[in-house]
């Protein structure tokens, strides 16, 4: 069965997708067999491994409530070991139909149950906020990655992040585990972004990823391509930030 990482932040602009989009592509080249879900209506995920609205007729909301054909919205990209559950704008709708499904919280969970024997990761991309899509995600995975940016919000946002994963532990999803803490946009020349760092470490001190992703230009233009950092420059400072990620992930045993 797969290794299920949900990758969460309520608070937008951390580096969330972009997190998803690399960690994907780097478990990819290390041929790992992967699957990463966009479960952001926006599809920043899914454009950013070249997969557009055009190319697919299926997708995570025309297979969400019909978990049998999952398969028939799983999507080839570049890389011989990544496959895409792409996304549209049609999953905003699924925020509101839920609401009134019993078990609403576990359709994803299902989907999930279906592609599991096919892939040693399936990684889940949320959109930021705390609705019943990121609930889903919650739901299906067995561990979760926090990306968090180099700021002082940063620090007020993760409280309201635990909140929830501990709910959704308590009450939904007692096998979700933290799998760590990872910082984002991180520039060691600037005070505030070490102060950060050293908050957030003594905070999570058996749950933060060593690797520190640094800003990065390569990291910025790749999806405007359609690619991973990994696939646009793999020598840039950004994609080698997100291997070294890819093997933390490989060697950690979620706690």
């Amino acid at each position: 069965m797969a290794r299920c990482i949900v990758i969460a932040n309520q608070k937008g602009g951390v580096g969330k997708t972009t997190t998803a989009v690399n960690l994907a592509a780097a478990l990819a080249v290390m041929e790992k067999k992967t699957l990463l879900i966009d479960c952001d209506p926006q599809g920043n995920a899914s454009s950013g491994l070249g997969i557009y609205p055009d190319d697919f007729t299926e997708n995570l909301y025309s297979v969400l409530y019909e978990p049998a054909k999952a398969r028939e919205a799983v999507y080839e990209t570049s890389f011989p070991y990544l496959h895409v559950l792409p996304s549209t704008s049609d999953l905003v709708a699924a925020d509101i139909e839920l609401v009134d499904k019993p078990g609403r919280e576990i359709f994803l969970r299902n989907l999930v149950g279906e592609l599991g024997d096919e892939y040693e990761f399936i990684l889940l991309d949320c959109p930021p906020s705390l609705g019943l899509v990121t609930l889903n995600a919650l739901c299906a995975a067995n561990e979760l990655l926090v990306p968090l940016q180099c700021e002082y919000y940063a620090l007020e946002g993760v409280a309201q992040l635990l909140k929830t994963f501990e709910l959704v532990r308590k009450r939904f999803n007692t096998g979700l585990q933290l799998l760590g803490v990872v910082m984002t946009m991180y520039d060691g020349r600037n005070k505030l972004n070490r102060h950060v760092k050293r908050e957030i470490w003594k905070c999570f001190p058996k749950h933060h990823f060593e690797t520190l992703i640094p800003r990065n230009v390569r990291v910025s233009e790749a999806p405007s391509y359609g690619m991973s950092v990994i696939g646009y420059d793999v020598k840039s400072k950004g994609a080698e930030a997100y291997l070294a990620l890819a093997k933390e992930v490989l060697c950690r045993v979620p706690a």
